[in-house]
């Protein structure tokens, strides 16, 4: 039968070979595509549509051989919810406010958006864009150009990191909201079976005086938290029956208590050669979690489409109700104030302008595969320039907004337990499950505010856990379509990604799991790996595909052409300038992670983190060395220009062909799918063979 290509121009073709003419060196790719199309001629996708009685025999049923549709965005408002929900997380919350105290309050802004316009946006746009040009994963978008497909490795490698040690953040917030439903938050007392003689609760005891105590067990001594990183415990451990007093500078409060004897129970382990036992309550929480991702993502798009609508805007709406009741309390202003009030003198400062870039890569989630994902199921008519500016900007308010949650909150807690506010100030998880815990404690209705606070970090981790795995779930499926692609499988595959995961992360409910996330937070996905990947990105684009030529494709899929000076500029020599700097400076301040500034990791755990960050970085460089080198025949320069050929089938009666201008003609009409490469379903993409050779 044949089908009707709404693209051209009423013709109907019966077979590829007419539709997409063939060079004579790839007669065995259009046999292959011949296959194809004879399995999507008993489908619903041919060219992303059928006649209308194919669509009537596609109701009847679908047998276990139909290679399934991938899928796309169904609502308007899909995609850029998903960016929303996905990048507009947990570091908006705990890390930007504490950076932008930290380095020089309102000042820090200028470095802030000054990273953005240089790497941010361009690579923002870059990988989206790529994602809707080839409508392909993380990983086989890059048969764009075959010799730099290692990006894509390296994003699925380093997503399977962040994706196992995320979900654990959304376990301490579900064990904590879980405990918020009692009349008296628990870490605001000291009478709980974990607390020791130690405790005191801030801002009802006094801590000016020696307190005495007898005891006929032994006890552990903490060390105080200090404002850059979490509470820790100093392993010393006194066997005396009795003791004078205990200093003021011993006292823990009751919420450090609460954080490290009950939620994480580090003070069962000495360090991470000595991991202990498993906190059952954390793994039944850190489980409970991965349901619910499995639950997002088990119909691909179509489910995870529909839960953003929910999980995106609700946390805007939990952040102001907090926002309201935190601007209201007692001293709220100066901690407004501490935030905001610009310190010039520390932009000199190189570190700054190194946490300015770091918290842009870590905020936008770029460099992971997973916004070449997102952009994947957008039609190919879609506006996703537009979509990339209004999300930039969206996550920079997002930012700044929960800054002004947050230290309203730390400006009460420094009144409340006279303290100031640097003192009291932290960032990370310590800002999250400690300071900010601490505050609500001493709210009235602490347990409604507290659940309410917790209940949006997990909406916060959720919908970032569950499109970081729907990134990873995509890259396979794309790279294996005719296996994943069929029936239930991919439900199926679904699962068991969930569960590998979830096996993975029960090394971090033990009791030295801590140590564990640690490594994984500061090498796997570090900022440093990120700024290497998008490196090799811009690089890529900017300089083997061209510039001009990837805006001209941006500006036929988009419409838009008024961002493109920018971009190709950006592409060829600011990007790749900027993140390769700021990743050579990341290097020469490197630093080695202590646990709360006081525990040392043995030699064989840096090398551990360091294997973890290098088995990322190291995949584009070597993919591309062996594939030059030894899986590619002939000279040199036949050889890069094989590797640096598209293998992807181009669209027939292309609007801009293989012309590298910058503009498309005028007649184009947006909302035609004349565009030149792959459509939604590009049914000639799927399965097509990685060798160019081939």
């Amino acid at each position: 039968m044949a089908h009707r290509d709404p693209r051209s121009n009423g013709k109907d073709y019966t077979s590829l070979e007419e539709s997409i003419p063939l060079k004579s060196s790839e007669t065995d790719e259009a046999k292959k595509c011949q296959k194809m199309e004879s399995e999507y001629n008993k489908s619903t996708e041919t060219f992303g549509q059928t006649d209308s009685g194919d669509a009537a025999k596609s109701k009847e049923a679908k047998s276990e051989d139909e290679l399934l549709e991938r899928g796309n965005w169904t609502g308007k408002l899909d995609f850029i919810l998903a960016l929303i929900g996905f990048s507009v997380g947990l570091g908006n919350v705990w890390r930007f406010p504490y950076l932008c105290y930290k380095n020089g309050g309102g000042a820090f802004l200028i470095p802030y958006f000054l990273c953005l316009f240089l790497g941010g946006i361009p690579i923002l746009i870059l990988e989206l864009g790529l994602g809707q040009f080839t409508s392909q994963g993380g990983v086989t978008t890059w048969r764009l150009l075959p010799a730099f497909k290692g990006i894509g490795g390296a994003n699925v490698v380093i997503l399977t990191f962040l994706n196992t040690y995320y979900t654990v953040i959304m376990a301490w917030a579900l064990y904590y909201m879980i405990m918020s439903f009692n009349r008296v938050v628990p870490w605001s007392t000291c009478d709980n079976a974990w607390n020791t003689e130690y405790c005191f609760v801030p801002g009802v005891d006094n801590l000016t005086n020696c307190t005495e105590f007898t005891t006929d067990m032994p006890t552990t001594l903490f060390a105080a938290h200090n404002m850059t990183d979490m509470p820790t415990t100093a392993f010393a451990t006194q066997n005396t029956t009795s003791a004078p007093c205990i200093e003021p500078q011993d006292k823990v409060s009751s919420t450090v208590e609460f954080w490290e004897r009950k939620i994480l129970q580090i003070h069962l382990s000495t360090g991470i050669d000595d991991l202990g036992g498993i906190n059952w309550q954390l793994l039944l929480c850190l489980i409970a979690s991965w349901v619910l991702v499995y639950l997002c993502i088990s119909k691909g798009v179509k489910s995870s489409g529909k839960v953003v609508y929910f999980t995106a805007p609700f946390p805007y709406l939990l952040l102001t109700c907090l926002l309201i009741r935190a601007v209201t309390l007692p001293n709220a202003s100066e901690g407004i104030i501490y935030y905001l009030k610009p310190d010039i003198e520390r932009l000199l400062d190189s570190q700054v302008w190194l946490d300015a870039a770091t918290q842009i890569f870590f905020s936008y989630s770029l460099g992971l595969g997973t916004m070449v994902a997102l952009g994947s199921y957008n039609k190919y008519r879609h506006n996703f320039m537009r979509d990339a500016v209004l999300f930039a900007f969206a996550n920079c308010a997002t930012s700044i907004y929960a800054g002004f949650v947050i230290f309203s909150v730390i400006g009460f807690m420094s009144q409340v337990q006279n303290k100031p506010i640097d003192e009291v100030a932290v960032g990370g998880p310590g800002l999250a499950f400690v300071a900010y815990p601490e505050g609500l404690a001493q709210m009235p209705a602490a347990p409604v505010w507290s659940v309410m606070f917790f209940f949006m970090l997990i909406l916060l981790g959720i919908d970032s856990e569950f499109v970081g795995v729907e990134g990873f779930v995509t890259a396979m499926v794309d790279l294996f379509p005719f296996t994943f692609r069929r029936g239930n499988r991919r439900e199926i595959f679904a699962f068991l990604v969930c569960a590998m995961y979830c096996c993975f992360g029960i090394v971090m409910t033990t009791y030295g799991g801590m140590y564990v996330f640690q490594l994984f937070d500061y090498y796997a996905a570090s900022g440093s790996t990120l700024l290497w990947i998008t490196t090799f990105e811009s690089a890529a684009i900017g300089w083997v595909y061209g510039a001009k030529k990837m805006t001209a494709n941006f500006y036929d899929m988009s419409g838009w052409k008024l961002l493109n000076p920018y971009l190709w500029v950006s592409w060829m020599g600011i990007t790749p300038l900027f993140t390769g700097g700021v990743f050579i400076f990341s290097l020469v301040k490197y630093e080695p992670l202590k646990y709360n500034d006081v525990y040392e990791y043995p030699p064989w755990g840096y090398a551990m983190g360091w294997l973890m960050a290098c088995s990322s970085m190291v995949v584009p460089p070597s993919y591309m060395f062996y594939k030059l080198a030894i899986a590619t025949k002939g000279s040199l320069s036949e050889r890069w220009k094989l590797l640096t050929t598209s293998t992807l089938p181009p669209r027939p009666e292309s609007s801009l062909n293989s012309t590298d201008s910058m503009e498309a003609p005028e007649e184009i009409e947006m909302g035609e799918a004349n565009g030149l490469y792959p459509p939604p379903s590009y049914p000639e993409a799927v399965g097509v063979d990685d060798n160019p050779e081939a």
